[in-house]
C-alpha cells in the first residue's frame, strides 16, 4: 500500500498544470491550481487526500518500531515471502518525492516545503529515524545505500534555511532540522565502520555545517518562548559534527573553539619558560586588559557536551555523546570533591559500585539546588558555607583563648600597657597582610578584640563574641540545610544525619556558654577534630577497631579481679598504701578537741568518778599519723586498689604494696604474684591495647596514601593505571578527562533518568534497562577504546598483510588452476586429434588392401 502511496504521489508531483491536480502540492504564496488567487487555504487543505492519508500511516510504522523493537524493523524491510516490500526504502523514496529532489530542485527546499506539508515530512523523518535507532544495522545501510537523493535531502534540510517559510513559522523550520540531525545521528548509531558517515560527508560542506550551528545559537533571543528551543536544535547538529569530525579532519579542527586555541599557545609559553609561579604566571595572563566578549557558540555547545563509553552485550565498546542535562549545573563542588575522595573500592578493586549507589542522591541533591535558586535569601547564605564554618571556628578560639588568660575576670576595663602594644602591633601585621594580598583578617580580629578588652573590658567582650558565635554558628545551620536539603527528607533522615546533629549540638553547646557558663565555650574546640582530616583519624583509630579494644579491656579487668582474690585472700596485710590526709584549720582541730574534753570531765563528775587521770590523758598533744592506711579489708577496695594503683604503674600492683622482707613466709608467694602481674597485665594486656591502636593508626594512614596514589595513578571508572597509557597516542590526563569522565557517566545517568522514554535512542535505552536491572556491566572494566584501538593496530596490520598474502596466493591458484583447464584441455583436444587421425589411417588402410587379402587380413587380424 505503501508502494501505492509513493507512486500515486510521484504522479500528483509530476502532473502538468492543465490537469486536474488533485494530489498536487502548490508552491508556496501560490493558491492551488483551480482556485482564486485572493482565497487562502488551511494547512490540511493543501494537501489530495492521498497525501494527507500518509500522515497517520507513517506514524502507525512509527509506532511498530517504538522502544527499538528489532523484529518490526526488520519485518518493514524484508517480509520473507515471495513478494516483499521493502517499505524502509519506500519511506525514503517518499522524503524523496516531497521535498522535489526527483525535480531536479534539491537546492530549492522552500519551494517545496511549505506551512502544509512540513508536517508530513517530520513524521516521516521520526519514522525513518525510528527505523534505524537500536540500532538496526540493516536499515542503516539500506537508507544510506539507496539509489535516491535521500541523504542529499536530509542534509539540504540541515544546510539550508527554507525559505520562505523560516521567515513566519521558524518553530516548524527548527523542528525540521532538529529530526534531520536526529536521523542523521541514528544512521551513524553503533557503526564501528566509516562507510555511512563518509557517505554522508560526500555532499556536506564543512564550513555550512558550523555556520548552521552558530546561527541556531544566535536565534534563541529571537525565539523565547516558543516551542522548539534553536539552542538546543543547534545542540543536536553540533553533536552530528562531532560524530562526523572522527572521519573529516577539517570538521574536527573548525570544531575547536578560537579561545581555546590561544589558550593552548599560551600554555605553551609557560611551559617553556617554566613559570611554576602560580602569582607570577597570574600576572602574565592579566597584562593585557580582558575584553568582554559574548561567549562563542562553539564553547558553549562543548561546555555543555560530553562523551563516555560504555559496554555493550556482545563486550564491545561504543563511545557515546550526548548532551548534557540543564539539572547537572547545579551539582555543587564540595559534593564533587566528597565523592571523589570518598567512594570506597569493592572487592574487585573498582570504584563504580559505590559510586553508582551514590548517583541517586546526587540526582536529588541537583533537584534540591534547583529549587533553592529560586529561594534567593536561603542560596546566598548556602553559597557561602565554608566561610561560615571558619568564621565559628575563629570566634571559638578567640573566646577560649580570652578565658583561659583572664578567667576568672572582674567587671570592668583591664588597664594594662600591653594592650595597646599588642593592638597595635596586630593592627600594623593585619595591614601588611592586606597589602601583600594574604590572610589579613585574622590579625585585624586579634586587634578589635584587644581593643574592645581594654575599653569595656571581659564581661562584655565575651558577651558581645559569643552572641556572633551563637549566630554565625545558626547561620551555618541555615547553609547546611540549605545545600543538603535535610527539612524535605523527613524527621527520621534528619535524626539518622550525624553531621546534621553534630551542628545542633553546637548550636546548643554555644547557648549553654552564652546563657550559663563561659567554661562551656571549651567544648566548641572539639570543632577542630570535625575540621582537620588527621585528627579524625587518631579518633578513628580508636573507634575504628573498638570491639577488639573492649573485648582485650575486658580481658584485662577479669585478670585484675582474679589477682584481687589472690590479694584478698593471701596477701591482704600487704596492700597498705601510703596517704596524704588533708590539712585541717587549727581553729577547728582546737575547738573540736575542746568540745570533747570538755564533753568527758561533765560525764566523769556526774558519775563521781576521778577525772584527772582522763584530763591528764586529753591534755597529752595526739600523736603524729604515720601516713598510711588499709587497702585491702575488703574484696571490692582490694578490686579498686589493683585496678587503679595496679594499671597505672610501670612494675605493676608491686610498685604500691608493702615491701616484704625475705625472711617472710609469703615472700616466694609475693614474687609469684609480682611478677606475674607486671607479665601478664602490664606487659601483654595493655601492650595488645596500645598495639591495636598504633596499628590502625597506621593502617589508617596507610590506606590514605594508597587512596592517594590511587587517585592519582589510577582512572576512576575502568581501573586502568597510568603507565597503561605510556607511548600511547591519549594520555592518561586526558582519558580520564575525555574518555571516563567520572561527571561525564554521573551526567548521562542524569540524562536517562530525566529523559522520556520514547526519546531514547538506542545506547540510552540499553544503559536504561542496566540502571534498572542495577547491573554495572555497561561500566568499561580494565579497557579503553583508545587502549583497544592502539593495542589493535599491529595486529590489525598483521591481519592485512596475512588477508594481502592469501589474496596473492589464490589469485596464484586461480591463474595456476586456469593454466591447468587450459593444459587439460589441450591435452584432451590433441587426444581426439591423435583419435581422429587414427582412425582415418585405418580406413585409408582399409581401401588399398586387394580383396582376397582383405579376408585374409580380417582373418588374421582375428586369430591375433
Amino acid at each position: 500500500m505503501l508502494s501505492w502511496r509513493v507512486c500515486q504521489l510521484h504522479a500528483a508531483l509530476s502532473v502538468s498544470p492543465g490537469v486536474s491536480p488533485q494530489f498536487a502540492v502548490p508552491l508556496p504564496g501560490q493558491p492551488p491550481p483551480g482556485q482564486p488567487p485572493h482565497e487562502q487555504l488551511e494547512p490540511e487543505a493543501e494537501m489530495g487526500p492521498a497525501v494527507m492519508i500518509m500522515k497517520p500511516i507513517m506514524r502507525f510504522l512509527q509506532l511498530l518500531c517504538e522502544n527499538h523493537n528489532q523484529d518490526l524493523q526488520n519485518f518493514l524491510r524484508c517480509q520473507n515471502n515471495k513478494t516483499n516490500y521493502n517499505l524502509v526504502c519506500e519511506t525514503l523514496q517518499f522524503l524523496d518525492i516531497m521535498c522535489g529532489s526527483t525535480t531536479g530542485g534539491l537546492g530549492l527546499l522552500g519551494l517545496y516545503i511549505n506551512e502544509g506539508n512540513v508536517g508530513l515530512i517530520t513524521q516521516t523523518l521520526e519514522t525513518l529515524t525510528e527505523y534505524c535507532q537500536g540500532p538496526c544495522q540493516e536499515n542503516q545501510t539500506c537508507i544510506v545505500t539507496h539509489e535516491s537523493n535521500g541523504i542529499d535531502i536530509i542534509t539540504a534540510l540541515i544546510l539550508n534555511d527554507i525559505s520562505p517559510l523560516c521567515r513566519y513559522r521558524m518553530e516548524m523550520v527548527l523542528q525540521l532540522k532538529d529530526n534531520a540531525s536526529k536521523l542523521l545521528l541514528a544512521l551513524m548509531e553503533s557503526r564501528h565502520d566509516n562507510e555511512n558517515a563518509e557517505r554522508i560527508l560526500f555532499n556536506l560542506r564543512p564550513q555550512e555545517l558550523i555556520e548552521v550551528i552558530k546561527k541556531a545559537y544566535h536565534q534563541e533571543k529571537d525565539c523565547e518562548g516558543g516551542e522548539v528551543s534553536p539552542r538546543e536544535v543547534g545542540h543536536n547538529i553540533y553533536i552530528l559534527a562531532l560524530q562526523l569530525a572522527r572521519h573529516n579532519k577539517v570538521l574536527l579542527h573548525l570544531l575547536k573553539p578560537p579561545k581555546r586555541t590561544q589558550e593552548e599557545g599560551e600554555e605553551g609559553i609557560s611551559s617553556m619558560l617554566n613559570l611554576n609561579n602560580r602569582p607570577l604566571s597570574q600576572m602574565l595572563k592579566s597584562s593585557v586588559p580582558a575584553e568582554t566578549e559574548a561567549e562563542d557558540p562553539l564553547e558553549y555547545y562543548e561546555k555543555h557536551t560530553a562523551q563516555i563509553e560504555i559496554v555493550r552485550e556482545d563486550r564491545s565498546m561504543e563511545q557515546i555523546v550526548f548532551p548534557v542535562h540543564s539539572i547537572c549545573e547545579f551539582l555543587t563542588e564540595e559534593s564533587k570533591h566528597r565523592v571523589f575522595t570518598t567512594t570506597e573500592q569493592d572487592e574487585q578493586g573498582s570504584k563504580v559500585s559505590d559510586f553508582f549507589e551514590q548517583s541517586t542522591f546526587l540526582h536529588n541533591e541537583m533537584e534540591w539546588q534547583k529549587k533553592l535558586r529560586s529561594m534567593p535569601l536561603l542560596y546566598w547564605f548556602s553559597r557561602r558555607m565554608t566561610l561560615w564554618g571558619s568564621i565559628s571556628f575563629n570566634l571559638a578560639v578567640f573566646i577560649n583563648l580570652i578565658i583561659a588568660v583572664f578567667y576568672p575576670h572582674h567587671s570592668g576595663a583591664v588597664e594594662s600597657p600591653v594592650l595597646p602594644i599588642l593592638f597595635w602591633a596586630m593592627l600594623a601585621l593585619a595591614l601588611v597582610g592586606m597589602f601583600s594580598q594574604r590572610n589579613g583578617l585574622r590579625p585585624l580580629s586579634v586587634a578589635l578584640i584587644l581593643r574592645s578588652i581594654y575599653h569595656f573590658g571581659i564581661g562584655p567582650t565575651l558577651l558581645t563574641l559569643g552572641t556572633l558565635n551563637l549566630i554565625n554558628k545558626i547561620v551555618f545551620l541555615v547553609s547546611f540545610v540549605g545545600n543538603r536539603g535535610t527539612f524535605i527528607r523527613g524527621y527520621r533522615a534528619m535524626v539518622m544525619d550525624v553531621e546534621f546533629m553534630y551542628h545542633v549540638v553546637y548550636v546548643l553547646t554555644s547557648t549553654l556558654g552564652l546563657c550559663v557558663h563561659e567554661l562551656f565555650y571549651s567544648i566548641l574546640l572539639f570543632d577542630l577534630i570535625y575540621r582537620e582530616e588527621t585528627l579524625f583519624n587518631v579518633i578513628k583509630s580508636v573507634t575504628r577497631n573498638g570491639r577488639s579494644i573492649l573485648l582485650t579491656a575486658l580481658l584485662a579487668l577479669i585478670l585484675v579481679y582474679l589477682f584481687s582474690i589472690v590479694g584478698f585472700l593471701c596477701l591482704k596485710d600487704d596492700f597498705i598504701m601510703e596517704v596524704d590526709h588533708l590539712p585541717q584549720p587549727k581553729e577547728l582541730e582546737l575547738g573540736a578537741h575542746g568540745e570533747a574534753a570538755q564533753d568527758f570531765l561533765n560525764s566523769c563528775s556526774g558519775d563521781q568518778v576521778s577525772c584527772t587521770a582522763g584530763a591528764s590523758l586529753l591534755a597529752v598533744p595526739e600523736e603524729e599519723d604515720d601516713g598510711t592506711e588499709r587497702a585491702c579489708d575488703t574484696l571490692l577496695m582490694c578490686i579498686v586498689t589493683v585496678l587503679n594503683h595496679g594499671l597505672r604503674n610501670g612494675g605493676g600492683v608491686g610498685d604500691v604494696l608493702r615491701k616484704p622482707s625475705k625472711d617472710e613466709s609469703l615472700f616466694p608467694a609475693r614474687v609469684v604474684y609480682d611478677l606475674l602481674f607486671y607479665f601478664i597485665v602490664i606487659i601483654i594486656v595493655l601492650n595488645l591495647i596500645f598495639g591495636v591502636i598504633i596499628d590502625t593508626f597506621a593502617d589508617l594512614r596507610s590506606e590514605k596514601q594508597k587512596k592517594e596514589e590511587i587517585l592519582k595513578t589510577t582512572c576512576f571508572i575502568c581501573g586502568l593505571e597510568r603507565d597503561k597509557f605510556d607511548n600511547k597516542t591519549v594520555s592518561f590526563e586526558e582519558h580520564i578527562k575525555m574518555e571516563h569522565n567520572i561527571w561525564n557517566y554521573l551526567y548521562f545517568i542524569v540524562l536517562v533518568r530525566e529523559k522520556n522514554k520514547t526519546d531514547y535512542t538506542g545506547p540510552e535505552s540499553y544503559v536504561a534497562m542496566m540502571i534498572k536491572n542495577k547491573n554495572l556491566d555497561w561500566f568499561p572494566r580494565m579497557q579503553a577504546m583508545s587502549l583497544v584501538v592502539t593495542e589493535g593496530d599491529g595486529e590489525q596490520n598483521e591481519m592485512r598483510n596475512l588477508q594481502d598474502r592469501l589474496n596473492s596466493t589464490m589469485k596464484l591458484v586461480t591463474h595456476l588452476t586456469t593454466q591447468l583447464t587450459e593444459l587439460k584441455e589441450q591435452m584432451t583436444e590433441q587426444r581426439k586429434r591423435r583419435q581422429r587421425m587414427g582412425f582415418v589411417d585405418v580406413q585409408s588402410s582399409a581401401g588399398t588392401v586387394p580383396p582376397g587379402a582383405g579376408v585374409g587380413g580380417n582373418h588374421q587380424i582375428v586369430k591375433t
